[in-house]
This record gives structure tokens, C-alpha cells and sequence, in this order.
């Protein structure tokens, strides 16, 4: 049975009017429009619910019956759409972000803050975990969306790029590679270094990157957080790649930071589970951190801003 909502509305207004005519103005449909949507629908339930004369209309025993059903029914429908209308303009609810103990410290709070003042009646929970998680969570749809460094497999996921960060040589100031304002990747062949592990977005990057150079280094420890290798690089333990976004450094430490020329950068990305809408709330979200894109790279260009030694 093929009924639209208008037949519906338009035989409604001509039972409560008993005229075509004085439909068609409520409505804003022509006359000959009212009468075609009344015989549709008259066709589509197989009976007649109206009988015409030059001078009136009037329901039949049937039409009768169904416009007293209807008006219910309709009267239901209207108060659900109007409330969906209500929830999506208000924007209440609770929206799940996965993040990565990196980006949470450095571009959550600017993204949260917003949030706040934005829209008030919405809920952000960040989920502060590692990459990998952060992924799986996305895809199994335990989190609305994540906020990550570009991932390899991207089949079932929809990726947005928001910004993008670099990578930083960190060593203590007695270290020979720190007299230097800035260094080829090449330079660090031989080197110890410690990094962080592979639930870190960033570290196939890292390992891709210095192959490609020809830098063989033995990694002589590799850690879950970028505060551990800070420490473990002040110990005089190996030196260390960083992105920038992992800046700055700890206060009063013997740590420096150097560029690695050529440039090198990651990717930071939003990601959704691909041909899956987002809720209202969980949309105005995603849309609010792609409006502040530039605002978050102007945080990550500003992470090492103080440390770098630039000739």
C-alpha cells in the first residue's frame, strides 16, 4: 500500500472543513490538487470515504469511521516529530570520544571547552586510550567517534583530516647532536633510541620514516607514554624522535629539542565507522572540531615553540 503522509493530512482537513476548496487554502494546495490526493487515497484503500455533490461534502460510513482514527493517529505522529525536531535543535545527550593520552592533553581541552560553551546540554566522554583501541572502539561503535593519528587499515572507517604535526629530535644539552640547530634524519644512523611503543599511532610512522633515510638505530627501550621517554632520555638512556604535539618538555629538564630536516609529518584525523550516521549530538560535535581545525593547528604548531633552537 503506497499512502503518503500529505493524503493523509489533505483528507483530514477536508473532513474537518466538509469543503475542498477551504482545504486547499489551509493546506496551500490548489483545489484540483486536494481532489486528486482525496482519490488516491480513496484508491489506495479500496473504498470510498467521501461523497461529493455540486454544494457539499460529506463522509461516508467508512470515511467517518477512518477521519475519527486518523485524527488520532495523526495527532500521535505530529507530537513524535515535533519532540525529534525539539531534541535535535536543543542538543541533549552524552557523546563517546576516543583519544590518545597525546591528543587529550594537547587538543581535547581546547575541543571540550568549546563543546561547553557551544552546547551546554551536551555530555562529552573522552575515552583516553592508546591507538589501537581507540580504532577498535570506533568500529565495534563503543565510542561515536575518535580523534587519531592517520591509521593504516581504513576500510571500515570514514577519515577526515584536521591537522597535521611534526616530529622533533629530543637529547639532553650534553648530548654531541645537541651543539647542532638542526639535523638530518640521516644523522641519527647508530644512534640509541628510545620511543614509544606500537600502541602509539605514531611509531610505525617514526620506524617508517628513519628507513627511509637509511638510519638504522637499535631501540634501546620503548615505552607507553611520551612523559616515560622524556625520562628515560634525561637518564642519558638514548636520545629520542617525538611528535610535537608530545611538547613540551618537562620543567627544569636537561632536555632539548631539534628539527629533523626533511620535514616529516603525521596526520591527525577524526574517524567514524564508514556508511553509519552519527547521532544529532554526536554530529554537531564532529562538525564543531572540523570548524576548529585551524584553531588545533595552530596549538600544534605552537607545542615546541620555545624549545626548538631555529639557526
Amino acid at each position: 500500500m503506497n499512502v503518503s503522509l500529505r493524503q493523509l493530512q489533505v483528507f483530514r482537513a477536508v473532513a474537518r472543513l466538509r469543503s475542498f476548496s477551504r482545504a486547499g487554502d489551509e493546506i496551500g494546495l490548489t483545489q484540483p490538487a486536494v481532489s486528486r490526493c482525496v482519490r488516491e487515497l480513496e484508491a489506495e484503500l479500496g473504498m470510498r470515504l467521501l461523497d461529493r455533490t455540486t454544494r457539499e461534502v460529506e463522509l461516508t460510513a467508512a470515511g467517518l469511521r477512518f477521519a475519527g482514527q486518523l485524527g488520532r493517529q495523526l495527532d500521535e505522529l505530529q507530537l513524535l516529530l515535533e519532540e525529534a525536531r525539539k531534541e535535535g535543535e536543543q542538543a541533549h545527550g552524552t557523546v563517546h570520544i576516543a583519544s590518545s593520552p597525546t591528543l587529550s592533553a594537547s587538543l581535547m581541552p581546547a575541543l571540550l571547552a568549546h563543546c561547553a560553551q557551544q552546547y551546554p546540554h551536551i555530555r562529552p566522554v573522552l575515552h583516553d586510550q592508546v591507538q589501537r583501541l581507540n580504532i577498535d572502539s570506533v568500529r565495534s561503535g563503543e565510542v561515536d567517534f575518535g580523534i587519531v593519528v592517520e591509521p593504516d587499515a581504513m576500510d571500515e572507517l570514514e577519515c577526515q583530516p584536521l591537522l597535521d604535526d611534526g616530529f622533533w629530535l629530543i637529547c639532553r644539552d650534553d648530548h654531541p647532536l645537541a651543539g647542532k640547530s638542526r639535523l638530518n634524519w640521516a644523522e641519527l644512523d647508530g644512534q640509541p633510541l628510545v620511543l614509544l611503543d606500537y600502541n602509539s599511532g605514531s611509531r610505525p610512522i617514526i620506524d617508517r620514516i628513519l628507513a627511509s633515510h637509511g638510519a638504522h638505530c637499535p631501540v634501546v627501550q620503548q615505552l607507553g607514554h611520551s612523559s616515560s621517554v622524556f625520562q628515560m632520555v634525561q637518564a642519558g638512556i638514548g636520545i629520542s624522535v617525538s611528535p610535537g604535539l608530545a611538547l613540551p618538555l618537562p620543567a627544569g629538564s636537561r632536555l632539548v629539542v631539534r628539527p629533523l630536516l626533511p620535514e616529516q609529518r603525521r596526520t591527525i584525523m577524526l574517524i567514524r565507522r564508514r556508511q553509519r550516521s552519527l547521532s544529532p549530538v554526536a554530529e554537531r560535535l564532529w562538525q564543531l572540531a572540523m570548524q576548529l581545525g585551524p584553531q588545533l593547528q595552530e596549538i600544534a604548531s605552537a607545542s615546541h615553540t620555545g624549545h626548538a633552537i631555529l639557526a
